[in-house]
């Protein structure tokens, strides 16, 4: 499994996507037939490669964010999040694999995904969001947070303006959209009156 997920990010953001059992096997220094002694097919290996990456993140996000709360909280998380995906491009790209909740061969990358989703719920906790917008503020910020550090890694920021400025002033516009969702948990507009009845 070592080997495996050490191809992942050695490929870059493309690693995941790229996995072979050959290239496992080659690197290993054994015969690809041999593989299957210890792994039942390229989607068992991804499978299992999407495990140990999301584990991973979900230990980083852990590290980054415990004893802090609200916005010093979300910050923690997303610069957590883009230093992972820097330091590991693939694994964060197995980390962004959705497991089918009615296959029972995903039930170990269901569970890790889910612990994952919880200490992103436990960060949003200090705005106040109500309990039915919940999973949206988490698609949210993930959605967000994302396709910052994907646009990042795939090197879609071509001008020379400073990057962490601007991921700065990103992590600044995801604060805002939490705030102005726990804002209208208690009814009001964004600009602070009630709405009209």
């Amino acid at each position: 499994m070592r080997i495996a997920v050490d191809l992942v990010d050695a490929g870059g953001p493309t690693g995941f996507a790229d996995l072979t059992l050959a290239k496992v096997a080659a690197q290993a220094g054994v015969a690809t037939p041999s593989l299957y002694k210890h792994v039942g097919s390229l989607a068992a290996l991804r499978r299992e490669v999407a495990v140990v990456s999301v584990e991973d993140y979900t230990r980083a996000l852990t590290d980054a964010t415990v004893g802090l709360a609200g916005p010093d909280a979300v910050a923690a998380l997303a610069h957590a999040t883009r230093r992972y995906a820097r330091a590991h491009p693939g694994r964060y790209a197995a980390v962004q694999v959705a497991p089918d909740p009615d296959d029972p061969a995903d039930a170990t990358l269901s569970a890790a995904a889910s612990r994952s989703v919880q200490v992103v719920a436990a960060v949003l906790r200090g705005f106040d969001l109500p309990e039915d917008r919940t999973i949206d503020a988490i698609r949210s910020v993930r959605a967000s947070l994302h396709g910052f550090v994907a646009l990042e890694l795939g090197g879609g920021y071509r001008l020379p303006d400073d990057l962490d400025r601007s991921f700065e002033t990103h992590v600044s516009a995801v604060l805002a959209g939490l705030t102005a969702l726990g804002v209208r948990r208690c009814g009001e507009r964004l600009d602070g009156a009630r709405p009209a009845p």
